[in-house]
Formats: structure tokens, C-alpha cells, sequence
């Protein structure tokens, strides 16, 4: 009985690093997306970084947290890509929308 446990512990680990790959890869293509349908002068009226160091930055993330490349969302390019797709979703997108709504910053 006490030798299921090992066992059982491999599943839920896989399980547990599948949904965080796919939530990685969602919130890095989300982002990816939304920088690439942006005007690349808003960019620079937010005070960020130009769109295409942002698309560069998010594509790069994107493709190190693919497990094809023997990384993945536990990896340390993994966690950045996360982190780097986290900031400019909370920070980039909002500042974006701010100033085509017309609010400004």
C-alpha cells in the first residue's frame, strides 16, 4: 500500500507542471499578441520601451518556455517570460489603453 505514494506523486506532478505551462504560454501569447496590434508610437507616449523590444522580449520568452527547447514554465527562462508577459499586462496594456481611451496618463 505505502508503494503507491511515489507513484501517485509523478502524476500530480505532471499534472501540476501541465497547467502551468499552459497558463504560461496563454498569458506569454496574450501579451505577445496585444504588443504586436498596437501603434508603435503609443509606446513611446507611455514613457516604455519601444514596441519592438517589447515584441522581441515577449517572442524570446515565449519560444525559451516551450519544453521543445528542454525549458519550461519552472525553468529560470521560464519564470522571467512569465514575469516579463505579468509586467507588461499590468503595465504596458493598461497604460495603452488609458491613452487610446483618451484619459491620458
Amino acid at each position: 500500500m505505502a508503494y503507491a505514494a511515489p507513484i501517485f506523486v509523478f502524476h500530480v506532478t505532471a499534472v501540476i507542471e501541465l497547467i502551468l505551462l499552459v497558463f504560461a504560454l496563454v498569458i506569454e501569447g496574450v501579451s505577445l499578441v496585444h504588443a504586436i496590434t498596437q501603434r508603435s508610437d503609443a509606446f513611446g507616449a507611455i514613457g516604455t520601451l519601444p514596441k519592438g523590444g517589447w515584441i522581441a522580449i515577449l517572442g524570446i520568452c515565449l519560444i525559451l518556455t516551450l519544453p521543445a527547447f528542454g525549458f519550461g514554465p519552472l525553468s529560470i527562462f521560464g519564470l522571467v517570460g512569465i514575469a516579463a508577459a505579468l509586467i507588461y499586462l499590468l503595465d504596458v496594456r493598461v497604460g495603452l489603453r488609458d491613452l487610446q481611451d483618451g484619459r491620458g496618463w
